[in-house]
């Protein structure tokens, strides 16, 4: 269960990568930074939807 709790944080990380690549390319092509910008949108509300998920299974596990 660890190692699931681990792999949230990895979207955060994914939406780090993908915001710097937005920013880099938003001067030089702006489909590719809007395509950035999607994506790191996603991996961000991918890190919620699985941290909610995690305590709610987890609390439903405690009691």
């Amino acid at each position: 269960m660890k190692l699931l709790q681990f792999f949230q944080y990895v979207y955060l990380f994914f939406a780090v990568i993908f915001i710097y690549d937005g920013i880099s390319n938003l001067g030089q092509d702006g489909n590719r930074a809007i395509i950035s910008f999607v994506f790191a949108a996603l991996a961000i509300f991918m890190f919620f939807f699985r941290r909610k998920f995690r305590n709610k299974f987890g609390n439903r596990n405690d009691s």
